[in-house]
């Protein structure tokens, strides 16, 4: 039998035969880890409980319409991620804007709505931000003053100092002369879409390496770019023609029930009536369910993975009889809503449009009926783009991810492990491993590389060239 196949029912693999990599959970981190390891030669199963891929980026169907569970966006700088479309052949599904530009529209104004832009020159690091700070109306000019001075001195604040990790931002911000207006309009503005929570419950370690990364690392860092076409197109069917090409054996609804260590080395993993004896095993599946695979003496204080908290995010869908909006996305300021993106062409809507809005951080309403959220945010909508007041909605729904991300409160990073357990063999993945960046779909990349990387070097395979290359090792 070929290394990491599936057995038969009830079936063991032969003694002494080379068993290869299983992976547990195919979302990106699983994906990840699956194709590095592949690359480099071994053989591997990956088993994931849904009947898809992609984890919690994925899409349904309803109706004519193609909905993502919820809208994802990366930066350029999330390198991870785009060594990742690269992989699977997406990457022109999901271009980069040219240059940062983001529409902000403001209700809290006496004067009404007024849309101002937060958008880059083409300029040095931090005089790329300089003429775009300098005319965003939504602050004073005291205020854009302010921003300016705790951006220097975020940008002195050394990333790798645990003590970052003890303090919130927003304590900090307003320690650096933030007020309650900058810190919505500018700094929750971008830190809530990328940690899921607002200033004062974020890590200061998070969110300095949000901001030193995203705004003061390179020009072009902050660059948006989004898919254009269903998530489950790249996430389920192009990463799964991937893991094919790479000879990947993958099953899907197939739900792991026990890790356990063999006494003649190796690993058993088992599914209802099966098992998989292999060298090594990948679990690259939320905290929770990973300490429930966890065999024990795998990692110190187990329970510490059951500290880490969850954040959710809301996403409501509002499919109109007519085009309301011309720009592809928008932010919103003193309004529930938070972000609005244009999903028509994406989703096969033939006429009308078809509008998302992204709503992190959304404790307060995610358990709201739907009723209920459709009183709160179309009003909030006819205040925000002018063309719905005329429009009939033809449709409303909401999807949940009540767990969507881990929390980035302060603490969190003492609480992340590593890839490497204190168990030959076994190797952990995830956005909510130590990977220095937030829940994103780059720490979900990063953590299946950095797993596929120990596993490699514990069985003695070379890396494969085409794998991602940290910073720091290249």
């Amino acid at each position: 039998m070929s290394d990491g196949a599936r057995p038969a029912p009830g079936q063991r693999t032969p003694a002494g035969a080379a068993r290869g990599a299983v992976v547990i959970g195919g979302g990106l981190a699983g994906v990840t880890a699956a194709l590095a390891l592949a690359d480099a030669g071994v053989r591997v199963t990956l088993l994931e409980a849904r009947p898809r891929l992609g984890g919690l980026a994925f899409s349904f169907r309803r109706g004519e319409l193609t909905v993502d569970n919820g809208q994802h966006v990366y930066l350029r700088c999330c390198t991870a991620y785009r060594w990742f479309l690269d992989r699977i052949g997406g990457a022109a599904l999901a271009p980069i804007q040219d240059r940062l530009d983001v529409p902000v529209v403001d209700l809290a104004k006496p004067e009404g709505r007024r849309l101002g832009r937060l958008r880059r020159d083409p300029l040095p690091v931090p005089l790329h931000l300089g003429r775009g700070l300098a005319a965003y109306p939504h602050l004073s000019l005291a205020e854009r003053a302010s921003v300016g001075r705790a951006a220097l001195a975020l940008r002195d604040l050394d990333l790798a100092d645990p003590a970052l990790d003890t303090q919130d931002f927003g304590s900090w911000l307003a320690a650096h002369g933030q007020s309650a207006r900058a810190i919505e309009a500018l700094w929750d503005l971008v830190g809530v879409a990328t940690l899921n929570a607002v200033a004062g419950e974020s890590s200061l370690g998070l969110a300095a390496m949000v901001f030193k990364t995203g705004l003061l690392s390179d020009p072009g860092a902050a660059d948006i770019g989004w898919a254009h076409v269903p998530l489950g197109e790249l996430h389920d069917r192009l990463a799964r023609r991937a893991l094919d090409s790479a000879g990947v054996r993958t099953e899907v609804r197939s739900r792991v029930t026990s890790v356990s260590a063999m006494e003649n080395g190796g690993w058993r993993v088992e599914v209802p009536g099966e098992r998989v004896e292999t060298d090594a095993v990948v679990l690259a599946v939320p905290q929770r369910e990973a300490h429930g695979l966890l065999p024990p003496g795998a990692v110190d204080a187990p329970e510490r993975l059951l500290e880490i908290g969850t954040a959710p995010i809301l996403n409501v869908h509002v499919v109109y009889d007519r085009e309301v909006l011309a720009r592809p996305f928008f932010a919103a300021l003193g309004t529930p809503v938070q972000w609005v993106f244009d999903r028509t062409h994406a989703s096969g809507l033939r006429s009308g449009q078809y509008l998302a809005l992204s709503q992190s951080a959304a404790r307060d309403d995610i358990d709201l009926p739907v009723a209920r959220l459709r009183e709160r945010y179309v009003p909030e909508l006819e205040k925000l783009i002018p063309g719905t007041r005329d429009a009939v909605i033809r449709d409303f729904f909401v999807t949940r991810e009540r767990t969507a991300t881990f929390a980035p409160a302060p603490g969190v990073g003492r609480l992340r492990p590593g890839a490497r357990t204190k168990a030959s063999g076994l190797y952990l993945a995830g956005a909510w491993t130590a990977t220095g960046w937030p829940a994103t779909m780059e720490s979900a990349v990063r953590s299946g590389v950095s797993a596929a990387d120990a596993a490699l070097r514990a069985l003695g395979r070379p890396r494969p060239s085409r794998l991602f290359a940290f910073e720091e090792a290249a």
